[in-house]
């Protein structure tokens, strides 16, 4: 594992060494929220007071060396679609997006692209040779839609090579507290197009825990991807919700939450 924790003026986030361009997975630690929002919530529609998180997307943006209206971000409906951005498709800090993309790719130097995450798997994409980046939320539906495919496909389309590209796939859900029915691993097996079981734990009433990062993790490979290349956080967001963000712990106590990013910016 080569991620590492880092304190950029009080603001935590984690970075992998395989990435070599400015880029960030955020933690709930370092912004300005408060109550069940403490306090770096990035989820602008979570219910959170606008201006704190306007004030968390600044610092955010601070780290990344990038103005807080000059993101390009996913509109995420846990689908596999994915778009090429471009300056064009800059977004003031918390207006409306007009487009839906779980996914983001540019080859576009200083635009800063961004996927927002409470479990749900985020990876970041990068290819130095050719100057070409993504940022992509792997929930389960988008992971097994093939949204990484979809994203190589448009990086591709921008010049980037498999072989070239570098990922990291970010905290998220473990298989330690991943717990479906039948129906994700059934769809993680057709996925990957193989024998998936050891990717799943599965227990008694018909339950079955999943290691998503890894099935993602897997795919990458599959799709060309050298194994030296691709770095996996193995920090789950539900242990450690008081650091992360994680949806299914919140809910389980009946509280609401915020949301996490991952971005990154070519150089």
């Amino acid at each position: 594992m080569s991620f590492t924790e880092n304190n950029h003026n009080g603001l935590i986030y984690m970075s992998s060494d395989k990435i070599g361009a400015r880029h960030a997975f955020t933690t709930r630690y370092g912004g300005v929220s408060t109550g069940i929002f403490s306090t770096l919530n990035l989820g602008s529609n979570r219910g959170d007071d606008p201006e704190a998180v306007r004030e968390n997307y600044r610092r955010v943006c601070e780290l990344m060396g990038v103005g807080i209206d000059d993101m390009a971000v996913t509109q995420q409906v846990h689908k596999a679609d994915v778009r090429i951005v471009t300056s064009a498709d800059k977004h003031v800090c918390m207006s409306h997006v007009p487009y839906e993309a779980d996914g983001i790719v540019t080859s576009e130097r200083g635009l800063p692209i961004m996927c927002m995450v409470a479990d749900c798997v985020p990876v970041l994409l990068y290819d130095g040779e050719h100057s070409a980046a993504g940022a992509i939320h792997c929930g389960w539906r988008s992971s097994v839609g093939d949204i990484l495919r979809n994203a190589l496909d448009a990086m591709a389309s921008l010049g980037a090579q498999a072989q070239s590209v570098h990922a990291a796939i970010g905290p998220s859900i473990g298989r330690c507290c991943f717990e479906t029915d039948d129906d994700v691993p059934d769809a993680v097996k057709k996925y990957l197009g193989c024998d998936a079981e050891e990717f799943f734990d599965r227990r008694p009433g018909g339950k079955t825990m999943v290691d998503l990062r890894a099935a993602n993790a897997m795919r990458l490979r599959q799709l060309g991807l050298r194994a030296e290349n691709i770095d996996v956080s193995h920090e789950c967001t539900m242990c450690s919700h008081e650091k992360y963000w994680s949806h299914r712990y919140t809910q389980r106590m009946g509280q609401g939450r915020g949301s996490l990013a991952a971005g990154i910016v070519l150089d």
